[in-house]
């Protein structure tokens, strides 16, 4: 399947649509064909607006088209799992906007299909593909910063659209799933590990979900993990990773820009460095095409989505009784 290049349709007209869109088409591997809405006029409007060949009325006639091979799932994220799993029972690879799920239970069935039905499911974390998020891990792993001792991570913004969908707990809403998800992810990936307790507290807005989360993780080694997420603290964002011999931070970990820089510590002394950069949504789109085509291991596992959904609840857990959880 070398040669071959991979058609995609888009399960929606979402905004973050437009994110995906120019690495397709950028893409020798990928194309966007089709979009599906609720709607045959929305898929239509969308289809000539963004020069989308083919347009359908809903998203199972997505599904029927036999030349679709991969859908982008940017659905509510109390759709994700559903959704996911059945353009895998139609036979299509999919790339799910993050969070995969809002529960254990839901990552199983998403994995127990994808198993199934022979499919690559990855969980759309951009950032994961990113080259300064790659050197990042590389320079934990070589023990440039000595032995890990403690990561800490931000990121925040303030959500005032009222009536949005993050605003709403019935349908994953909350400031952990929408963008606490990222440091906690950022964590477990440069750590290595899965966290073996954590702890959270959150302050709950007037919809009841939580407009601020603080947390803190606990892996083996005693290394520690201490995030926040908010929809109602100005843009902040930022990763450090503290080891025993130096200290490196990097300002934009989960959006990098074109030519990111990230700072090293050592000794009372900082050094700037640049790293190479890239389309920020490229390396999530030729990801699925290495897997595919290539038979490679996704780089983000359904296995590693898991177990972020696993730590994500067990701090809600933890938010909502006041103690500690032991994640078995």
């Amino acid at each position: 399947m070398t040669g071959k290049v991979l058609n995609w349709g888009l399960l929606s007209t979402a905004r973050i649509n437009n994110a995906l869109i120019p690495p397709l088409r950028a893409s020798k591997r990928n194309q966007l064909l089709a979009v599906g809405s609720r709607s045959q006029a929305t898929a239509d409007a969308y289809a000539k607006e963004k020069k989308i060949p083919r347009a359908y009325s809903s998203y199972e006639a997505l599904f029927a088209d036999p030349e679709i091979d991969v859908i982008y799932n940017p659905l509510p994220n109390h759709l994700h799992a559903e959704w996911t799993i059945k353009a895998v029972e139609a036979g299509k690879h999919v790339l799910c906007e993050k969070p995969l799920a809002l529960s254990v239970v839901e990552v199983d069935a998403v994995q127990a299909a994808a198993r199934k039905h022979g499919r690559v499911v990855q969980e759309a974390f951009m950032y994961r593909h990113h080259r300064q998020t790659l050197q990042v891990q590389e320079l934990v792993k070589t023990g440039s910063l000595g032995a890990l001792k403690l990561v800490r991570g931000s990121f925040s913004f303030v959500l005032s659209h009222e009536g949005d969908i993050r605003l709403d707990p019935a349908k994953g809403g909350g400031s952990i799933w929408d963008v606490g998800c990222y440091p906690i992810n950022y964590a477990r990936t440069v750590i290595g590990e899965n966290p073996l307790e954590v702890f959270g507290w959150q302050v709950t807005g007037p919809t009841g979900i939580d407009e601020t989360f603080v947390g803190q993780m606990l892996f083996s080694n005693n290394v520690m993990m201490q995030f926040d997420s908010s929809f109602v603290i100005p843009l902040h964002s930022f990763m450090e990773i503290v080891g025993s011999e130096a200290t490196l931070n990097v300002p934009n970990p989960f959006k990098p820009t074109a030519n990111p820089k990230i700072y090293l510590t050592r000794n009372g002394k900082t050094e700037g460095f640049r790293v190479k950069g890239q389309e920020l949504y490229l390396g999530e789109v030729e990801d699925m095409a290495d897997a595919i085509l290539l038979g490679k291991e996704p780089r983000i596992s359904l296995d590693d989505s898991r177990a972020n959904v696993q730590a994500i609840k067990s701090l809600l857990e933890s938010a909502g009784t006041g103690r500690a959880v032991r994640i078995a």
